[in-house]
């Protein structure tokens, strides 16, 4: 888990930021893609993708890491058993960030956040 920024965050305290992170990350792993601002998928980019490399050793001690961020077990079996290895011989770059234009309700930024 990266260290939260100081100053202003994802939903106002460090500890909110870090489950928006991991919500957002379980979303990504089941879906292979979600839907967010640009802002959160900019933070969860480099979250995710770190995952993805942990998960590709397979190994318990990664496995007990990652479910300490995501709490879902059926996640992370799904990361480890099909995201995974997908992307054994692939160097990084697991994710795409394509921007989606604005939000109806408020003008936010969108962009859509999916697996390679």
């Amino acid at each position: 888990m990266p260290r939260p920024k100081k100053g202003a965050r994802l939903g106002g305290s460090a500890s909110h930021q870090k489950h928006i992170l991991s919500n957002l990350a379980q979303e990504l792993f089941w879906d292979e893609k979600v839907t967010t601002t640009v802002a959160k998928a900019k933070m969860l980019r480099p979250y995710a993708e770190k995952m993805i490399t942990k998960a590709r050793s397979g190994s318990l001690h990664d496995r007990r890491t990652i479910l300490k961020d995501i709490e879902d077990t059926e996640v992370v079996t799904r990361l480890f058993d099909e995201v995974a290895p997908r992307y054994k011989e692939r160097p990084g770059g697991y994710t795409r960030i394509v921007r989606l234009g604005p939000r109806r309700g408020d003008g936010a930024e969108m962009a859509l956040v999916e697996l390679v």
